[in-house]
């Protein structure tokens, strides 16, 4: 295994990053300069202080008397007092600011990650996404809330500093500049090798989480097949990419801080040596050298925090690269120019696909579907039915040939103009932390409480929903009241009926279900579903006697296509599972063993 890990989502370019950052600012401009005027006058107060202490120094070696003293001692307490005050007052603003900010990004990113393709999240597994949604988010939301202000604020109190020496002690303040060819060497070290370390460190989050997760949540399969030694060793493999990539990170701080912090003490010693030289030499006043040694001695903090801040800035860099990244993996926009379905007529056209480059799953299909037909697809595990059906419905698309639904390339329409027209409905489906009417009602957002009742009661819901203690406002899904497999895949055929498109596909729909149970739930949805094209993934030979025609399907080929009585009457591969199935009393279980 090597450092490097490819992630399985894109990153964002850094000129894409600029461009956020530019329109980030561009939308919050007004309130920038605010925070930057606020901590200016931060800054400026802070050198209130020395200054005066070099005064001070100067007024007492000639004399001063106690009111003098008073006097400054009272300027130097005011000039705190409005540094606190500064400084409350621009943090409080970067706080809101950083919190108006990090909602906006947090709702784009939101709306990136519901747009991303099935097909891409599941390529992509779920530790990449998870890691980006919260890892990136959190490194980012850090670097909103203390980052920016904090190295706003160094940076100022610097720049200032700076000037106030030069003003304060001209001929010493020079010396300052003997750490800055250190400064400059050390800084375009650290930011030629920080972007690369911090991509790898980001990467390696998303294998460490999906290994965890994976044996996590298949613990009973791994103590069933007794997988613990191959879950152990991925989780160190993944855990062993995590540890190079952070003692990266390490090392980089490690050769850094040594100089920077030989760097920051130059100006104090410098300023003290030259500045003393001077005064004996009579040249500049004890006051002056004070001041401009303790101006040197105030760089040390903000300069050390400038550096710590720059090395979060690369972090959240990085990881804002990555957040954008989910955007441009999201649904893309029409590949064609006016790429919208004009009829109902759903067909594969010579497809192709493969998961992996060279290795096809399926081969040359061509389908064509009559509209308003039921279509049933049997075939062996493996055989490829659940990818035709992914691909139908827009999840994949085809590596050649095409998908189209009313003669539009299916996986160019829009998603939320797709799922008007082809929907598939999986084997295994999600229930929400929410009520059962909720999440019927992801379907048709504004379908009202009759047309959800309806939808419930066509598909056999709406009696055991009425035997719950708030019927269909019981809250169900995570922590709230359990739901069988069928209850499930009822919420989820209802939302189907809500959503109203012209072409059903089923994926193994009903294999949740009890034979019994089953056949009357896709009796109600025949019922229900006149005038729709359905296309139903078979496990049970009886879903395919219904169908209007029967795709057989071996190795990524339709090797038969005809109507029940048709297949039968040719002798082959249906024909021999449906004698099977007659004969052995398969009929009576309602599975398909081979099929």
């Amino acid at each position: 295994m090597t450092d490097e890990t490819e992630p399985a989502l894109p990153r964002a370019g850094a000129a894409r990053v600029r461009q956020e950052l530019a329109a980030i600012w561009r939308r919050h401009r007004a309130r920038f300069v605010l925070v930057v005027a606020l901590n200016a006058g931060a800054a400026a107060a802070s050198l209130v202080p020395p200054r005066l202490i070099g005064l001070l120094i100067d007024r007492l070696r000639a004399g001063a008397g106690a009111g003098e003293v008073a006097l400054y001692g009272s300027a130097m307490l005011a000039g705190v007092l409005a540094q606190t005050l500064f400084v409350l007052t621009a943090a409080r603003s970067a706080w809101r600011l950083g919190e108006d900010v990090f909602a906006r990004l947090r709702i784009d990113f939101l709306s990136d990650v519901l747009a991303v393709p099935m097909g891409v999240v599941e390529s992509a597994g779920t530790g990449e996404l998870v890691t980006r949604t919260t890892q990136d988010i959190s490194t980012v939301a850090e670097t909103v809330r203390w980052a920016l202000p904090g190295s706003l604020i160094s940076a100022l109190t610097v720049v200032l500093t700076l000037v106030a020496a030069a003003v304060a002690a001209p001929l010493i303040a020079p010396v300052y500049l003997i750490a800055l060819p250190v400064l400059v060497l050390l800084m375009r070290w650290y930011t030629r090798r920080a972007p690369g370390v911090y991509q790898r460190l980001g990467d390696s989050y998303g294998p460490t989480f999906a290994s965890l997760d994976e044996t996590a949540n298949g613990a009973r399969a791994v103590e069933a097949l007794s997988l613990q030694g191959a879950r152990r060793r991925s989780i160190s493999d993944a855990l062993a990419l995590h540890w190079r990539a952070a003692v990266g990170r390490i090392r980089l701080r490690q050769t850094m801080l040594p100089w920077a912090n030989l760097a920051f003490a130059i100006p104090v010693f410098s300023s003290l040596a030259w500045g003393g030289w001077l005064a004996v030499r009579g040249e500049v006043s004890v006051g002056a050298v004070v001041t401009a040694t303790l101006y040197a001695s105030a760089l040390v903090a903000p300069l050390e925090s400038l550096i710590d801040w720059t090395d979060e800035l690369q972090r959240s860099f990085v990881s804002f690269a990555r957040i954008l990244g989910v955007h441009e993996a999201a649904e893309a926009p029409h590949a064609e120019e006016g790429a919208e379905p004009q009829t109902t007529q759903v067909e594969l056209d010579d497809v192709t696909f493969a998961y992996r480059p060279g290795r096809p799953v399926v081969h040359d299909v061509s389908l064509r579907i009559v509209p308003g037909e039921r279509l049933a697809i049997v075939g062996a595990s493996g055989a490829g039915k659940s990818t035709l059906a992914r691909l139908l419905a827009g999840v994949d698309r085809p590596t050649a040939g095409r998908a189209l639904v009313g003669g539009a390339d299916v996986a160019s329409i829009p998603l939320a103009l797709r799922r008007r027209h082809v929907l598939l409905v999986a084997q295994e489906n999600h229930v929400f932390a929410a009520t059962v009417r909720e999440n019927v009602l992801l379907g048709h957002l504004d379908a009202a409480d009759a047309e959800v009742a309806d939808a419930l009661d066509r598909i056999g819901a709406m009696g055991w929903i009425d035997t719950l203690d708030d019927g269909w406002d019981t809250v169900v899904g995570s922590g709230g009241h359990p739901l069988t497999g069928a209850q499930e895949q009822q919420l989820a055929l209802a939302r189907v009926l809500l959503a109203d498109p012209h072409t059903i596909i089923l994926d193994e729909a009903t294999s949740a279900m009890d034979p019994t149970a089953a056949r009357d739930l896709e009796a109600a949805l025949a019922a229900t579903m006149q005038g729709r094209t359905v296309i139903a993934i078979a496990h049970r030979l009886s879903t395919a006697y219904d169908a209007d025609r029967i795709a057989v399907v071996d190795d990524g080929r339709i090797v038969e296509l005809g109507s029940h009585d048709e297949l039968v009457a040719a002798g082959g591969a249906y024909a021999r599972l449906w004698a099977l199935w007659r004969d052995d009393g398969i009929r009576s279980r309602g599975s398909v063993t081979g099929y």
